[in-house]
């Protein structure tokens, strides 16, 4: 359900970059309180929470919180912005966790894992008691696979590559495709050592959303994979016209 949007008009600048930075903010505000032990995602708009994060550190408004990341991006960033960090280990229970997606359905199921860190950024948020996501207008849908069209990231062991995409193929009618590096020859590798298939199954509806979280997990040879299905609390995705539109689960 929609329940609430803040319109504010700016002239000027990447409305793209606008909206995250704007929807950003805005989850901060609404959910970060000092003393909180903070899950921090991947990816172009979690840049803006960091950011967000590191004025209110330092400024005094936020005091006494730990910050959890999810990849080597996202702790380079809490160091470069002079944010406390921890390790799960040591925090395997999380006060909020804040992230991005690459899509978003109504019931805000997600897809994620475009920037390869799926398996962590999942792992963190489980361990969050609530976990809330940042997005432009652009990742909102109603069914996953209407706006993202590159497949769901599915993290796989390097020798398996090959017989989970047989395996989907054959469930599912999957088609999988082997992400391939940039400025390096061969496949891109995860902070745990690993490949992606990015597997297209079309559109999803809810039941079809479901089949594929079990399934994936039963699938032998795949480490973790891109639904989030029944995770997130709440959803703020930034408007083209400045605004904030909030939906809850």
């Amino acid at each position: 359900k929609e329940v609430k949007k803040e319109e504010k008009k700016e002239e000027g600048g990447d409305p793209v970059e606008k909206a995250k930075q704007k929807a950003a903010q805005q989850a901060v505000n609404d959910t970060i309180k000092s003393g909180m032990k903070i899950g921090v995602g991947s990816g172009s708009t979690i840049v803006y929470a960091v950011l967000h994060l590191a004025d209110k550190y330092k400024n005094g408004e936020l005091k006494d919180i730990i910050c959890v990341p999810t990849s080597f991006q996202s702790k380079q960033l809490l160091i470069q912005n002079g944010l406390p960090i921890g390790e799960l280990e040591q925090f395997p229970e999380l006060d909020v966790g804040l992230d991005g997606a690459d899509e978003c359905d109504r019931k805000l199921n997600l897809i994620k894992g475009g920037g390869a860190c799926l398996a962590m950024e999942k792992l963190v948020a489980a361990a969050c008691r609530e976990f809330y996501v940042i997005a432009d207008f652009r990742k909102k849908g109603d069914r996953l696979g209407t706006q993202w069209k590159k497949g769901v990231p599915v993290e796989v062991l390097p020798v398996g590559w090959k017989s989970v995409s047989n395996a989907v193929a054959k469930k599912w009618g999957g088609v999988a495709t082997l992400r391939m590096g940039q400025r390096k020859a061969g496949p891109v590798v995860t902070d745990n050592g690993n490949f992606i298939l990015d597997i297209d199954f079309g559109e999803m509806n809810d039941r079809k959303v479901k089949e594929l979280d079990v399934g994936l997990n039963c699938t032998v040879g795949v480490v973790d994979h891109g639904l989030f299905v029944g995770m997130a609390k709440r959803a703020y995705f930034g408007g083209e016209d400045g605004g904030v539109d909030v939906l809850n689960a």
